[in-house]
Order: C-alpha cells, then sequence, then structure tokens
C-alpha cells in the first residue's frame, strides 16, 4: 500500500502575503535592482527601503515496500509588492544593504536544505521537518534582526561591510546546498 502526503509551509518575513504573491527567487547572478521595489513606502517609519523575504519548504512523503521517501524543496524569495524605497533617498549603498536581507534568507534556504539532506527518514519525517523548518527560520529572523541592530540600518558603515563580508562567506562555505 502506498501512502503519499504532500505538504507545503510557505514562510514570510514578518507577516503574511496576500494569495496574489509575486516573489522572485534568490539568483547569486541576478541581484536585486530598484525597480524590483514594487511596494508602497510605509509612511510611518523613516527608513529609506525595506525587502520583504524569506523561505519556503515544500515537501512530499510516501511510502512504499517498507521504506518512507522524503523529496522537498526549499526556495529563498523575495517578495516584490511587500518591498518598497523612497527614491529620494535611494543610493546604491543601500541597495546593497537590501540585498544583504535577501542573502541572508538564502543563506537560511541553504542550511535548511543541508539539515533535511542529513534528515533521518522514518515516520517521524513530517514532525522532524517541521521543527528544522522552525528552528532554521527563528535564527533567520533573528540574523536579520541582528544585521539591522549592529549596523543601525546600514548607517554604520564599518558594521555594514563586515556583515556584508561575513554573509558572503556564510554564503560560500554553504555553497554545496544552493
Amino acid at each position: 500500500m502506498k501512502i503519499l502526503l504532500i505538504l507545503a509551509i510557505p514562510v514570510l518575513l514578518l507577516f503574511p502575503v496576500e494569495n496574489d504573491k509575486e516573489k522572485m527567487q534568490w539568483d547569486e547572478s541576478r541581484p536585486l535592482t530598484w525597480s524590483d521595489f514594487k511596494g508602497v513606502p510605509n509612511g510611518s517609519d523613516d527608513y529609506v527601503a525595506s525587502t520583504n523575504s524569506g523561505i519556503s519548504l515544500s515537501y512530499s512523503i510516501g511510502y512504499r515496500n517498507g521504506e518512507y521517501k522524503f523529496n522537498f524543496t526549499v526556495q529563498s524569495n523575495f517578495y516584490p509588492k511587500q518591498s518598497w524605497y523612497r527614491p529620494e533617498a535611494a543610493s546604491e549603498y543601500i541597495l546593497k544593504h537590501e540585498q544583504t536581507h535577501f542573502d541572508i534568507s538564502e543563506l537560511h534556504a541553504r542550511k535548511l536544505r543541508k539539515k533535511l539532506m542529513e534528515l533521518d527518514v522514518t515516520e517521524n519525517v513530517k514532525a522532524d521537518a517541521d521543527k528544522l523548518y522552525s528552528e532554521i527560520e527563528q535564527e533567520r529572523r533573528d540574523m536579520q534582526h541582528r544585521f539591522d541592530s549592529d549596523s543601525d540600518h546600514s548607517k554604520l558603515r564599518e558594521l555594514e561591510l563586515e556583515w556584508r563580508d561575513f554573509i558572503a562567506s556564510e554564503l560560500e562555505k554553504y555553497d554545496s546546498w544552493k
């Protein structure tokens, strides 16, 4: 008897996205441009830009001949309609700050792929995969906040550049899981 269970868990940066969400997958050969930011600036804050990015996990679990099969897809996405900038204050420096937010999401997508590839596929695989996802997602959110806090939202140039170098190094370290 074959049992097939398909689950999809979309995850966003901090809040849900509308059903008609437009998304762009992370691609090292295609960095963000200001034209990717299609949202409306939030009037209540004084930030120059805001990137809405996150990771998503979908997987299928099958059972056949006494053996569980686990297939998954992990993506790092940028959501243009929920991302915005103020053209009068925008610069290449700020765009690189926003790209680093997207890169942090990609880093955590790679970390999740690695952990899922190492996962023991048993009858508990769904719970195990969901737990890993939750842990990595929390790490991603925490890192996004630390990046903004440490760099004071890009205002502390030296710390900003240290973060960019660190994220680039981490992406390289997890290159096998892109």
